[in-house]
């Protein structure tokens, strides 16, 4: 059978596959156009495209009046600064505020503000219950063995000596303060320690403050040193008392550091200057120069307690100031203290003295919250105890001190 041209086309199309790749081209570049106007992205470079036969029956014009129009790009949405960049933003705030008011304190350590400036100036002890401004007492309490507190911890208290002065200043300072009770529970403490609290007292008596003193558990030594500066003294019949003297400890750690191979040399500017070392023993006349100091001290003490207690008879003054302790009881016979009780015969006592019938405790609140801080505190400072020890056994100090 024979064949012609037409027939051969009739038979093998060739302008279907054409078709069909035009078709297939032209769906590719429109989803590439509508996938970069959804991303708001530049559109692809459109290839020139191929010229349409304007006979209606083509297959590319057909394809050509079915297409879709494309769809307009969605609009571009503006951005918002989120959550977390407002909470950096005012992070960086708060960091900037403190760091500027840090360098101010730096370079100005003497500014404070107005307000606390302003409170500062009243006496720390009397508090908002005393907002009449009436007359009363300030109660001072005196707690464990009189030094200075080296205590810097963020839950430390500060209960040395000087906050104990401190707080003796600032009532004798105030003027609806008209008596002091010093609540005493001591074994003692060290000399300087001691003297200082002692003659804030005398000032505040100058002032025209009254003094009592109450005894608590012991009140011994330095415990017993201070009191001399009241007017009146309360104690409660089994209150440990006494012990009025002065006492000097040294260490001598040869033997341990003989076995552990330490050895120390010491230079020196004189044969003194290492006086009282724990590494060697004391000579007899390093002995003496300490035993004279000790005896100087104990005389401050003994005339103290002389001025204090006049009332005692002088055979009783020497024989009960040689560093025997005793009971409230037996001090209250002898005349060391002025009556037996507690703390509700001090402050009656006290209002006594000062006129009050029945006399307010002006620096009396309720400290619950703060004891607690300042238990865990104490609890987490096993490290500053240990180094306490330490410095007590390798640094000599002349203390009025019960050692029991």
């Amino acid at each position: 059978m024979t064949m012609n041209t037409e027939d051969w086309k009739d038979a093998f199309p060739t302008q279907a596959p054409q078709d069909h790749l035009e078709k297939t081209w032209e769906r590719r570049l429109f989803e590439n156009e509508k996938t970069a106007s959804t991303l708001g992205l530049p559109a692809p470079l459109k290839p020139q495209p191929l010229p349409i036969p304007e006979d209606p029956s083509h297959p590319a014009a057909q394809e050509n009046q079915a297409a879709p129009a494309p769809e307009p790009a969605a609009p571009k949405k503006e951005r918002t600064p989120s959550s977390f960049n407002i909470w950096n933003a005012l992070f960086l705030l708060v960091f900037a505020v403190s760091s500027v008011c840090g360098v101010m304190l730096v370079l100005k350590p003497g500014m404070t503000c107005p307000a606390v400036k302003e409170e500062s100036s009243k006496t720390a002890l009397v508090t908002n219950l005393n907002k009449k401004g009436e007359a009363g007492i300030a109660w001072i309490k005196i707690r464990g063995v009189i030094a200075e507190s080296n205590d810097s911890g963020p839950f430390s208290r500060n209960q040395g000596a000087s906050a104990i002065a401190k707080n003796i200043r600032s009532a004798a300072a105030d003027k609806n303060v008209k008596a002091i009770v010093l609540d005493i529970n001591s074994p003692g403490g060290t000399v300087a320690s001691v003297q200082n609290i002692y003659g804030e007292l005398q000032k505040a008596k100058q002032q025209g403050k009254k003094i009592v003193a109450l005894f608590r558990d012991v009140a011994a030594s330095g415990g017993f040193y201070v009191a001399m500066a009241a007017d009146k003294i309360v104690a409660e019949p089994g209150t440990i008392t006494g012990s009025v003297g002065v006492i000097m400890q040294t260490s001598n750690l040869e033997g341990l550091f003989d076995k552990l191979g330490i050895k120390i040399t010491p230079i020196t500017s004189g044969k003194y200057k290492d006086m009282g070392s724990y590494s060697r023993p004391m000579t007899d006349a390093e002995k003496a120069l300490l035993q004279d100091m000790v005896s100087e001290t104990y005389s401050q003490f003994f005339a103290a307690v002389k001025a204090g207690r006049p009332n005692v008879k002088p055979a009783d003054l020497t024989e009960y100031t040689d560093g025997r302790v005793f009971t409230g009881e037996r001090a209250y016979k002898l005349g060391f203290i002025d009556k037996l009780g507690g703390e509700e015969e001090a402050r009656l006592l006290a209002g006594e003295l000062a006129g009050l019938k029945d006399p307010k405790i002006l620096n009396q609140r309720s400290e619950g919250l703060r004891e607690f801080f300042f238990s865990l505190g104490s609890g987490m400072d096993g490290r500053a105890a240990w180094a306490k020890q330490l410095e007590s056994l390798t640094t000599p100090s002349v203390s009025y001190l019960w050692m029991n």
